[in-house]
């Protein structure tokens, strides 16, 4: 074999080897491939879209002590997280929602209530809706329950 087909041979096997390796770097990244496949769920999780539904203006009367002049209130503005194509049933649900914060809060005591931290109160909260949901045997329309205001007076 002369040195020039060999070169001419050498130069063709490298060709091909590139040709496949691009193949199937394309193969494995377009959509359908294997690799893609399996991190699809995953890609799904991170990229969800969520929408955010305000319930303003729960207020609930606290629980006082006996004799005690004064009533206290506890006001709270909640937001709820919940995917794209949920927002509609988690308004639809708004007022059930209210209700359910208001039983939840309603067991609070003043002392109680001043001494919880934003983040206990919304445990608290968020608690509140999973048993209630479960109970229902109904799924949660939203995500998660955050405090977007509160005032304890």
């Amino acid at each position: 074999m002369s040195f020039g087909k060999i070169v001419a041979t050498l130069v063709t096997v490298c060709v091909v080897a590139v040709g496949v390796g691009v193949g199937a770097t394309w193969w494995f990244m377009k959509e359908g491939g294997i690799a893609t496949a399996e991190a699809a769920p995953a890609r799904e999780r991170d990229n969800r879209v969520y929408k955010y539904v305000s319930l303003d203006k729960v207020i609930v009367m606290l629980r006082g002590e006996e004799g005690e002049p004064v009533p206290h209130y506890l006001a709270v503005d909640l937001v709820f997280k919940t995917p794209e194509r949920a927002e509609r049933q988690t308004r639809e649900h708004l007022p059930f929602l209210r209700s359910v914060a208001v039983k939840a809060l309603s067991t609070l005591t003043m002392d109680k209530a001043s001494r919880m931290t934003v983040d206990e109160l919304t445990a608290s909260i968020n608690e509140a809706y999973a048993h209630q949901y479960t109970s229902d045997g109904q799924n949660q329309p939203f995500v998660d329950v955050m405090i977007g205001k509160l005032l304890v007076e």
